[in-house]
């Protein structure tokens, strides 16, 4: 018999996405992210109702360009109850189609989007509908003036980067990662 192990767990604000509540003591959901082109309306669709079959409680898809946008309409409209997560890169005209499209979260990287205006219109149109942005943040997307400042990706410079824009936001999930610079030593 396996030991019994609990998780201490940081308390946090709770996020409602969708149907689905994150942190603030809910309990931990799963999340998986499509692997077809969400342009393709009927394989995206195979895809997230296998996943809403497996257990999953929230489901991601990049979305690449404008005209997969309309894919979340189209999943809401075949009766998808998972809440679905626009992954958004490059381009804040796409994730505000996203929300008009009936995403339930938005995920972004501030340092790729563009402007703080463009951050800013995607922050009010999220707040306007209630809709949780996660802010995604990694090494190779950091501001120019923040990487400048450390010289290359590193703990300290992806925090700045993660909280450089959050004040315009309610209803944030900040996510950080950065791939190491240098190999770790080796263990001989």
């Amino acid at each position: 018999m396996g030991t019994q192990r609990t998780q201490n767990r940081k308390v946090t604000r709770a996020v409602q996405v969708g149907t689905v509540r994150v942190g603030g003591g809910a309990p931990i959901s799963v999340q998986s992210m499509t692997n077809t082109p969400t342009g393709d309306v009927a394989a995206t669709l195979a895809q997230v109702r296998a996943l809403e079959a497996a257990g999953c409680d929230i489901v991601r898809l990049a979305v690449p360009d404008k005209s997969c946008a309309a894919t979340f309409a189209r999943l809401k409209e075949a009766g998808v109850r998972v809440p679905l997560v626009a992954d958004i890169h490059f381009d804040s005209a796409i994730a505000l189609e996203c929300v008009a499209a009936g995403a339930d979260k938005i995920r972004i990287n501030p340092g790729n989007i563009g402007s703080e205006d463009k951050v800013a219109a995607v922050a009010r149109a999220c707040r306007e509908r209630k809709i949780p942005i996660r802010i995604g943040v990694n090494g190779g997307s950091l501001e120019k003036h923040i990487l400048a400042r450390y010289g290359s990706p590193c703990a300290e410079a992806l925090a700045e980067s993660a909280l450089y824009t959050p004040t315009c936001f309610a209803g944030l999930i900040l996510r950080t990662s950065c791939s190491p610079s240098r190999r770790p030593p080796s263990v001989k």
